[in-house]
């Protein structure tokens, strides 16, 4: 892993705006910097996707850095979802500016969004509550009484598959970030603890192994869903990165949802997601 990329110890004291602006980018970071994740690009290969690689990726991280931070202080100050929404429309043309009208992170810039605005909420007025309380007592019935994307594959999905979809995970304080992925990601760092990389990929097998994930709806439908679902949930079965022979094994699963043209984009963004909310609560 490069210097940049290094994971630092929980801090002593709450960051500032632009700081979690630097966090959040460096959690989009992280999760590229995860291989085998299956279907997803990593700095290995580009997964499922011709359109994009982790160097697009990671440029797209830092495009939407000083926005994360923008959304930090928002929450800082008190704003409502109008503010926010405003601030994530502008952080969505500049993504799209740098990666040539390329969707990198628009699901990433909702949810890991919503959680700096929390993070600088709760920070501002000092307070204990989990950031994803705060989401969904301050902004939840903002969120689900928005306007809804019509040209997103995810909110397509939702509507054809009666999933839930980000707004709905948002809406009820990010259930698959507290309730499925950080379980797995502490339980992970027993398994192998000594090896960030194989905690990401245990906790990335997690999420998509539980989640209804939208984007596997959008590319394989119900039938791409419960491959995939089945297939994460035979590598954790099997002792995940517990096992001796578990990248082997989890490059397998890569190169089947490959084949498939399956990926989970919807758990890529959950996991950013998890490592923001692990590094800022104990």
């Amino acid at each position: 892993m490069t210097p940049a990329l290094r994971w630092q110890s929980r801090p002593n004291r709450a960051l500032d705006a632009a700081q979690l602006g630097h966090l959040a980018s460096l959690c989009l970071k992280l999760e590229v910097e995860t291989h085998p994740k299956p279907g997803l690009v990593s700095h290995v290969d580009n997964g499922a996707h011709r359109d994009m690689d982790a160097a697009l990726l990671c440029l797209s991280a830092e495009t939407l850095m000083p926005f994360f931070g923008e959304l930090a202080a928002a929450g800082a100050e008190g704003s409502g979802m109008n503010r926010l929404r405003a601030i994530g429309v502008a952080a969505e043309r500049a993504m799209l500016a740098a990666t040539q009208s390329i969707n990198t992170h628009r699901g990433a810039i909702f949810g890991l969004g919503l959680l700096c605005a929390a993070a600088g909420y709760r920070n501002a007025v000092g307070i204990r509550k989990s950031l994803g309380r705060l989401v969904s007592e301050r902004w939840g019935d903002d969120i689900l009484s928005g306007p809804v994307s019509l040209r997103s594959h995810g909110a397509v999905a939702s509507r054809r598959y009666g999933a839930g979809g980000a707004r709905a995970e948002a809406a009820e304080g990010f259930p698959s970030v507290y309730y499925i992925a950080l379980p797995a990601l502490h339980a992970a760092r027993n398994l192998a603890p000594h090896d960030e990389e194989a905690v990401r990929v245990e906790t990335c097998m997690r999420l998509i192994a539980d989640v209804t994930d939208t984007n596997l709806l959008h590319r394989g439908g119900a039938d791409g869903l419960r491959f995939a679902q089945e297939s994460a949930s035979s590598f954790l079965a099997a002792g995940g990165v517990g096992s001796p022979e578990w990248r082997a094994r989890a490059a397998g699963i890569h190169e089947a949802f490959v084949a498939r043209n399956l990926s989970p984009g919807g758990s890529a963004d959950l996991l950013a997601m998890t490592l923001f909310v692990d590094r800022l609560e104990v």
